[in-house]
């Protein structure tokens, strides 16, 4: 199966690291966010990747293209021109870097895409933003199960601020980050057809909007419900505190 993830808009709340470069390739613990999302994809056997690319896709390009350069142990013999890999770091990945536009939305760069995925009983899509502990292997088994067109995975906010623990007015205690903010939400970590892109009209249309809508009218969309961790890099704070998560050794997407 193949996954194919969005990396091509230009994450302006996180603009102290995405003025030079897309927001997949902001890294945490040293590595792109987007090489997180794919380790924890292939962590369920998935190992065949279409990356939507748009603003300063480029920088994407090149990380692929010396993958070896940017994980590997090197001796640089300047005199002889010669170059000597040490200690190889590679993954058993195909990638495919797709130029989906740099104004395209969320549905728009999907359907720049579909005709890698035209011969596929069904493929998983997930933003470049975020990380989970998901279990992604029961999401297409869920997905399967069902039999309809489209799987989301639901999960609840994390929050963002400490709650009091009210008694009357009257302040019991405090409850540092508690979980949850309300109700579910779009956690991305799909699982479709590629028959919904077909409800895509153009590159201005945004996945969220007109095509999930319909295909939820038309009973064609499943929820998988993840209580687990989530976390989004919306903004340096998220960076942040995943970056927080990485350096304590256990970070909870880590499947790998």
């Amino acid at each position: 199966m193949k996954a194919v993830i969005l990396a091509g808009g230009l994450g302006t709340r996180l603009s102290e690291e995405t003025h030079l470069k897309p927001k997949p390739m902001v890294e945490i613990g040293g590595r792109p966010i987007l090489w997180h999302i794919m380790k924890l994809y292939h962590g369920h056997g998935i190992r065949d990747f279409i990356i939507c690319c748009g603003w300063r896709g480029y920088v994407i390009k090149e990380y692929f293209a010396n993958y070896g350069l940017h994980t590997s142990d090197m001796t640089f013999d300047l005199a002889q021109n010669r170059m000597q890999f040490h200690r190889k770091s590679a993954e058993d990945w195909r990638v495919t870097l797709v130029d989906t536009g740099e104004h395209s939305l969320t549905g728009g760069r999907l359907k720049r895409v579909a005709s890698y995925l035209k011969d596929e009983e069904a493929f998983c899509f997930t933003y470049g933003d975020g990380v989970s502990n998901v279990d992604i292997a029961d999401t297409i088994r869920f997905h399967r199960a069902h039999g309809k067109l489209a799987t989301v995975t639901a999960v609840r906010p994390p929050a963002r601020f400490g709650a009091l623990k009210l008694d009357g007015t009257a302040v019991r205690g405090f409850v540092e980050k508690p979980e949850g903010e309300g109700g579910f939400i779009n956690g991305g970590f799909f699982v479709l057809s590629p028959k919904v892109i077909s409800r895509i009209p153009d590159d201005l249309s945004s996945w969220e909007g007109a095509p999930l809508t319909d295909l939820a009218a038309d009973g064609e969309l499943h929820a998988y419900f993840h209580e687990g961790f989530w976390q989004p890099m919306d903004t340096l704070r998220d960076k942040n505190q995943l970056e927080a998560l990485w350096e304590s050794g256990n970070p909870p997407w880590k499947n790998w």
